[in-house]
Order: structure tokens, then C-alpha cells, then sequence
């Protein structure tokens, strides 16, 4: 291994199509944040995500979209729910 490397003929990945091919497909209309969170409710959204077989992070998503289209709130998620909170308990 070169403890150097010269990149300055080096092309941007935009300017190769095999390699811009690839970005337009893993753009997926997501974007990467950063969230503090309290640890309770990360706790709460992996144990949910355990129970559905989902990530976590795809859990707390989905609970954005549903508050976001103002879904309201039925007796069978709220059973779930307090299902959910009672069995990690």
C-alpha cells in the first residue's frame, strides 16, 4: 500500500456513468439526520420493532407518517400499544 495516493486526475463519480447510474438508484427520498431521543422511547421502538420484525428506526417512521396524516388513534393500536408497553415492562 502507497502511503500517498495522487488523486488530482481523479473523476467525480457524477462523471462516470456506471457510478452515477448507481447513486440515482440508492437515492432513495430519504435523508440522513441526527435526533436526541430519550432512551425510553428508542427502548420503546425496538421492542415494537422486535414484536413486528422491523428496524427501529423504520418503526419511528412509521409513527411520524401516521402523525403527520393525522391518523387517529383506534381502540385496537391502543390495545396494541399498551400491549407492547406492558411485555417490555
Amino acid at each position: 500500500m502507497k502511503t500517498e495516493y495522487d488523486f488530482s486526475k481523479a473523476k467525480r463519480a457524477k462523471d462516470v456513468p456506471h457510478l452515477a447510474k448507481l447513486q440515482a438508484a440508492a437515492a432513495t427520498g430519504k435523508t440522513r439526520i441526527s435526533i436526541m431521543l430519550d432512551d425510553d422511547v428508542i427502548a420503546g421502538f425496538r421492542a415494537r420493532a422486535a414484536i413486528d420484525g422491523t428496524g427501529y428506526q423504520t418503526e419511528i417512521n412509521r409513527a411520524l407518517r401516521a402523525s403527520l396524516q393525522g391518523e387517529p388513534v383506534t381502540l385496537e393500536t391502543l390495545r396494541k400499544l399498551i400491549r407492547e408497553e406492558l411485555h417490555a415492562a
